[in-house]
C-alpha cells in the first residue's frame, strides 16, 4: 500500500480519484478519514480558519474500518463506498451529532430518526465525516443575516478569499467544505438559491434538484413547496454520482410519489463531451443580467462564446415574460413567511421529548431569553411567521402561492422554453434561483470563472421538473470544454 498520500493530495480530489485509490489499494477509508480531519485541523480550526464544520462525527473511523473491512471480503458497494461527505446543519442524523439548524436553541438535539439523505448515503457506503455549519435556519431567521452566520458557529470564511469574499448562502458550510477539500463531496438544502449561491460562490458544482426528486423527510424545514436537498461537488460527474444515491420514492415526503418513473440512480450515463451540440438555450437579459457587475458582464459573455464555440444555440435574448412579478423580495418570501411555521412546528414535533423546543414561538422565547447570543442579527422572519395561523388557511398565502406558481411556470420558465424551443435556460450565478425555486424545477450550476481579484462566479443552467438528466449533460459538456475550476490556495504555515 502507497502510504505517501497527504492531506494535500485531498486538496482538489474528486470523488472518483478517491474512489480509484482505494479501489487501487493506494489508501484505505480509515487513512481518508484521518487526512481529510488533519485538513479540518489545519485549515478549518486553525490556518485560516474557515470554520465551515459545527461538529465532526465521532464514528467516523469505526465507521470506515468497517466500510474498509467490508470492501476486502465483498468488494465496493458501488462509487460512494468509504468517501467522507459532510452534511449541512440541518439534515437529521441518528447518531452522536446534533441536527441543530445553526441554532443555539437546538444545539443539544439529537434526532430520534435518519432523514432519507443520511439513510441513503449510509446505504450507499458514504462515511458521514460530519456537519456543517450553515447561515442560521436556512436564512430564514431575519432580513440582513450575513451569509454563513449561525448564532451556534459564527462566521464561516470563504477559502477564496477568507473574510473578503461572500460565502453565499445558506449552506455556506457544506460549499466551504468542499471547496477547500475538507471532505469529498457535501449535500446542501436549497428552499431558493442556497445550493446554487454557495456552489458559485465557491467555485462548486451545485445541483438544485426538482422538488419531489429526493425526500425532504428528517430535513428542517422552511417551505413545504421549495425545500430540496441536493449535490454540491467539485465535479459535475461527481455530483452526478451523489444525485443518483439520493433518489428514490419515500412514503413519508408524498411528494416524491411525483418521481416515479422520472428519477434515475445513474446521472453519469450518456455524459459526453459534445453534449451541448444542437441545443438551444436561452439568456433572459432583463431582471436577470442588467443587475451584472462589469466582470461578471464579461464573465458571461465568455460563457456565451464557450457554449457556442460548443455547438450550442443561445438565444439571446429571451426575456421571461413575468420575471418583474418574482423579483419582488417581499413578494418572493411571503410563500416562505406562512409555510414556514406550519412546516416547522411539524418538524419539532417529530423531535418529540429530545427537543427542548416544540414550536416556533418555543424558538422566539429562546431567542429572546438569550438576545446577546442569539439575536446579533434579530429575527424578523420568525415574528413575522409566528404571527400566521399555521393551518395555510390565510388568502393571502392562498393567493400568493397561486400566484408564484402561475409566473414561475406557465407565464415563466414553461412559456419561455415553449416560445423559443429551448432545452434549457441559463442565468448568472444564482440570481435565477427564485423563479426555479418557486416553480419547483431544477437547476444545476457550473463554475464559469473569476473576477480580477479572485471571486468564483458559476454559470447556471435551468430547466422543467426531474429534467436533471438533461440538466447534468449539458452542464457536462460545458464544464469539459471550459475547465475553467482552479482551487483555492490556503496556507496554515505548518509543514506538509
Amino acid at each position: 500500500m502507497n502510504l505517501s498520500l497527504t492531506h494535500k493530495d485531498l486538496a482538489d480530489a474528486t470523488i472518483q480519484d478517491v474512489q480509484a485509490w482505494l479501489n487501487q489499494g493506494e489508501v484505505t477509508s480509515v487513512q481518508l478519514v484521518l487526512l481529510y480531519l488533519e485538513r479540518i485541523a489545519r485549515f478549518d480550526r486553525s490556518g485560516p480558519r474557515l470554520n465551515s464544520f459545527l461538529e465532526v462525527n465521532p464514528d467516523a473511523y469505526q465507521t470506515a474500518q468497517a466500510l474498509d473491512q467490508e470492501r476486502s471480503l465483498r468488494g465496493p458497494r458501488g462509487p460512494l463506498h468509504g468517501i467522507p461527505v459532510v452534511l449541512k446543519d440541518n439534515i437529521a442524523t441518528k447518531d452522536k451529532m446534533h441536527t441543530s439548524a445553526g441554532s443555539l436553541a437546538m444545539r443539544d438535539v439529537y434526532a430520534p430518526a435518519d432523514s432519507w439523505v443520511a439513510e441513503r448515503l449510509r446505504a450507499a457506503g458514504a462515511i458521514i465525516l460530519g456537519k456543517a455549519n450553515l447561515t442560521e435556519w436556512a436564512n430564514f431567521m431575519t432580513d440582513h443575516m450575513p451569509n454563513g452566520y449561525s448564532s451556534r458557529g459564527g462566521q464561516t470564511l470563504n477559502p477564496y478569499g477568507p473574510g473578503t469574499i461572500d460565502t453565499g448562502g445558506s449552506s455556506a458550510g457544506s460549499g466551504v467544505a468542499v471547496a477547500a477539500g475538507l471532505a469529498a463531496f457535501a449535500i446542501g438544502t436549497e428552499t431558493s438559491g442556497s445550493i446554487l449561491s454557495p456552489s458559485s460562490q465557491n467555485s462548486l458544482v451545485g445541483i438544485k434538484p426538482s422538488v419531489g426528486l429526493i425526500s425532504r423527510f428528517g430535513i428542517v424545514p422552511v417551505s413545504s413547496s421549495q425545500d430540496t436537498a441536493g449535490p454540491m461537488c467539485r465535479t459535475v460527474y461527481d455530483a452526478a454520482l451523489a444525485l443518483g444515491a439520493l433518489t428514490g420514492v419515500d412514503p413519508r415526503d408524498p411528494v416524491t410519489g411525483a418521481s416515479e418513473g422520472l428519477y434515475a440512480v445513474d446521472y453519469t450515463l450518456g455524459l459526453t463531451k459534445d453534449g451541448l451540440a444542437g441545443v438551444r438555450l436561452g439568456l433572459p437579459r432583463r431582471d436577470y443580467l442588467d443587475r451584472l457587475s462589469d466582470w461578471q458582464t464579461s464573465l458571461m459573455d465568455r460563457a456565451v462564446a464557450d457554449l457556442t464555440r460548443l455547438g450550442a444555440t443561445v438565444v439571446d435574448p429571451t426575456d421571461i415574460p413575468s420575471s418583474a412579478e418574482t423579483s419582488d423580495e417581499l413578494r418572493d418570501f411571503a410563500v416562505l413567511v406562512y409555510e414556514f411555521k406550519a412546516s416547522l412546528n411539524a418538524y419539532l414535533n417529530w423531535l418529540g421529548a429530545s427537543s427542548p423546543v416544540t414550536t416556533l414561538a418555543d424558538v422566539i422565547a429562546y431567542n429572546d431569553a438569550h438576545r446577546e447570543e442569539c439575536l446579533k442579527y434579530g429575527q424578523t422572519w420568525m415574528l413575522a411567521a409566528q404571527e400566521t395561523s399555521g393551518t395555510l388557511t390565510e388568502p393571502e398565502y392562498l393567493e400568493a402561492r397561486a400566484r408564484d406558481l402561475l409566473h414561475a411556470t406557465t407565464q415563466g420558465i414553461d412559456r419561455v422554453m415553449a416560445e423559443h424551443r429551448l432545452d434549457a435556460v441559463l442565468f448568472p450565478a444564482n440570481l435565477g434561483a427564485g423563479i426555479a425555486a418557486q416553480a419547483g424545477y431544477p437547476s444545476i450550476t457550473v463554475p464559469a470563472g473569476y473576477s480580477p481579484d479572485g471571486q468564483p462566479m458559476g454559470l447556471t443552467f435551468t430547466a422543467k421538473a426531474f429534467e436533471e438528466a438533461k440538466l447534468i449533460r449539458l452542464a457536462y459538456a460545458y464544464e469539459q470544454g471550459t475547465q475553467y475550476r482552479q482551487a483555492p490556495v490556503l496556507n496554515d504555515n505548518a509543514s506538509p
